[in-house]
C-alpha cells in the first residue's frame, strides 16, 4: 500500500497570508520506517535521553518561538528544517512529493483546505492509476495530522469517492477515508509539515532555499509536474514554478 501523508502551512483565515499550502510525501508502507529513524536521528541532537519528546515543526522551529529551538541563532534554526528536507532528499527514489498551494482572494467562495484536499486527492488517485498501468497493483491511503478538519476532509473523501471530484471520475484506488493521527506521534505527519511549509515559503514569501532541496522529488511524468498544483485564477502566465512552468510547456497535448 501506498501511503500519503499532508499537513498545511499557513492560516485560511490569516488576511496577512496570500496562500495556503497543503502538501507531504507519498511512500510505500515498508519504507515509513527509514524516516522515523532519521528524524530520531536528528532529534537526539536536541534530546539525548528522550528524542521522541522533539517535535519537528517548521514554522516554529523558522520563529524559535518554543523550546530547544528557542536556543538555536537563525542560521542554527534553518539548517534544522534543512536537515529534515534533506532526509526527503535523499530518500527513495520511488517516494514523491504532492503539494497544493493556493492563492486564498483568488478563490473567495471556496474553504482553501477543502480545495487543495480535493485537488491532492485526485492527484494521489491518478498517480496510482498510473502505477497500476504499469504493472504495480497496490492502492492507497491518505494519513493527515489531527489537527486538520477531521470531520469535513472525510465527508469530502466519502462524496469523491461516491459521486467523484469537480474534474469527474470517482476515486478509485484509494482504500478508505483518510486516517488522522498526531503529529506529535509520528514522524511522516512531520515531515509533511515541513514539505508544506517549504512550498508556502516559496509562494507566500518568494523564499525558495527549503523548496529548491525538495523540487525534483515531485511527482512527474511526461514532463509535467503533476504532483505540484499552483492555483491561482487566473494562473500567472509567466510565472515560473515549475507547476505552472511544465504544463505551459506541455500545452497542446493532453497532458494535465
Amino acid at each position: 500500500m501506498y501511503l500519503l501523508y499532508l499537513d498545511d502551512a499557513g492560516s485560511a483565515a490569516n488576511a496577512a497570508e496570500e496562500y495556503l499550502v497543503l502538501g507531504g510525501i507519498s511512500l510505500y508502507e515498508a519504507q515509513a520506517d527509514y524516516f522515523t529513524r532519521e528524524l530520531d536521528r536528528i532529534a537526539q541532537t536536541y534530546n539525548s535521553e528522550n528524542p521522541a519528546a522533539i517535535e519537528f515543526h517548521a514554522s516554529e522551529i523558522f520563529s524559535r518561538r518554543s523550546e530547544p529551538w528557542s536556543r538555536l541563532n537563525r542560521d542554527e534554526a534553518r539548517g534544522v528544517i534543512k536537515a529534515v528536507l534533506k532526509v526527503v532528499q535523499d530518500s527513495y527514489g520511488s517516494a514523491r512529493l504532492f503539494a497544493c498551494a493556493i492563492h486564498k482572494d483568488s478563490f473567495p467562495h471556496e474553504d482553501p483546505v477543502e480545495r487543495c484536499f480535493e485537488d491532492l486527492c485526485s492527484r494521489f488517485d491518478r498517480f496510482l492509476a498510473r502505477l497500476q498501468r504499469e504493472g504495480d497493483r497496490q492502492r492507497g491511503l491518505i494519513v493527515l495530522d489531527r489537527t486538520t478538519r477531521e470531520t469535513s476532509l472525510q465527508r469530502l473523501s466519502r462524496d469523491f469517492r461516491a459521486k467523484g471530484t469537480r474534474w469527474g471520475g470517482t476515486l478509485r484506488n484509494l482504500v478508505d477515508i483518510p486516517f488522522f493521527v498526531d503529529s506529535r506521534a509520528s514522524r511522516l505527519v512531520q515531515i509533511a509539515d515541513h514539505i508544506a511549509y517549504a512550498v508556502f515559503r516559496r509562494y507566500n514569501a518568494s523564499d525558495a532555499q527549503y523548496f529548491d532541496l525538495i523540487a525534483s522529488r515531485f511527482d512527474s511524468a511526461d514532463s509535467v509536474v503533476h504532483g505540484l498544483a499552483h492555483l491561482a485564477s487566473p494562473m500567472a502566465t509567466l510565472c515560473m514554478c515549475p507547476a505552472c512552468l511544465s504544463r505551459r510547456l506541455a500545452r497542446g497535448s493532453a497532458v494535465e
